[in-house]
């Protein structure tokens, strides 16, 4: 019997189909000018992807990516709210639709979706992509401009993904406040840069003032230790690299690692971890010392030892992102 076909593997087998029939130069130039374009200036009004060739060159390049980074931070938030599930949900600036992918491999079944963005060609390809799974064959998509005069009606989940560093400081704020009036829990997630850090911390505070309570990554909802200008919390999530990928980038590596910041937060009670490893645990001889958040708003390192036993053991396997200490075994 075969076994069943995950969402990541049928993404890219559907953005793989995509570009059959597009020359591979011409897909490789579309990416590299779209890449200046979107870490340059963006004017909220003036879409960057033009056409179908610049969104199935774009989606191909980025969606993996994304895909996996919202993932991620989904599965720490639903680490923290076990038992919900969200019977809706609206990707706001979602173009081609990878956190509605993420949101369908977080949680099984089948829910009201919609994705708003105001790129016409990304949502024409989002729609396209969508038929190839069955969470999202009834998914809506609808052209509409990200800042002041969004409107949402209520739902359970937004996420906002690789979108507030496109906008202005005044429809930044606005986005998030409209999401945050509109729904139950709130994600988002941008690079994992110090700038992509600084729109997170503007929207976790935000977040927070609207009355929600902090999921993830964070243990608590109070104000961030770390210093601004001094570093970053953001965390790592593994890709698989395409052609396409390869041809852009070079290297010969299958893999490489996306980094991104995120908060999740919930306007119902949570579970958020005890501390959060925020860096990449260092393994040393008969001990790992693993940086830690934790829940007196402080950052520290603790050293586990073999004499910790199997805390010992599983601080082997923790990775940077994961909770400490681990969840206990069912």
């Amino acid at each position: 019997m075969n076994a069943p076909v995950s969402p990541a593997d049928t993404l890219r087998a559907a953005l793989a189909g995509l570009l059959d029939g597009l020359p591979p130069k011409q897909a490789a130039q579309a990416v590299e000018r779209l890449i200046v374009n979107y870490r340059g200036p963006t004017p909220t009004d003036a879409p960057v992807l033009r056409d179908r060739s610049d969104v199935v060159a774009y989606a191909a390049y980025r969606m993996p990516a994304t895909f996996e980074a919202v993932s991620a931070a989904l599965a720490e938030f639903a680490d923290a709210v076990p038992g919900w599930t969200p019977g809706s949900h609206v990707d706001i600036g979602g173009g081609t639709g990878a956190a509605t992918w993420a949101v369908s491999a977080t949680w099984d079944g089948q829910r009201p979706v919609t994705v708003l963005d105001w790129a016409e060609p990304a949502l024409a390809l989002g729609r396209e992509i969508a038929a190839a799974n069955p969470a999202l064959k009834a998914a809506e998509w609808h052209r509409s401009r990200i800042g002041s005069a969004l409107a949402l009606e209520s739902t359970d989940l937004v996420t906002v993904s690789y979108v507030l560093g496109e906008l202005t400081e005044a429809d930044r704020a606005a986005v998030v406040d409209t999401a945050a009036s509109a729904a139950q829990a709130v994600v988002v997630v941008e690079p994992g840069t110090p700038e992509g850090y600084a729109r997170v911390i503007e929207a976790r505070d935000r977040l927070i003032g609207a009355g929600f309570q902090v999921a993830a990554p964070c243990s608590h909802s109070a104000a961030c230790p770390i210093v601004p200008g001094e570093d970053w919390c953001h965390f790592s999530a593994r890709v698989s690299r395409s052609s396409l990928h390869r041809q852009v980038k070079g290297g010969s590596l299958a893999y490489e690692d996306e980094k991104f910041s995120y908060v999740a937060a919930a306007r119902f009670p949570v579970h958020p971890a005890a501390s959060r490893v925020v860096r990449r645990p260092q393994i040393r001889k008969g001990q790992v010392l693993l940086d830690l958040c934790g829940p007196d708003e402080s950052l520290h390192r603790d050293t586990v030892t073999k004499r910790h036993g199997p805390l010992y053991r599983a601080a082997r396997d923790t990775d940077w992102g994961d909770p400490w200490p681990p969840p206990p075994e069912d």
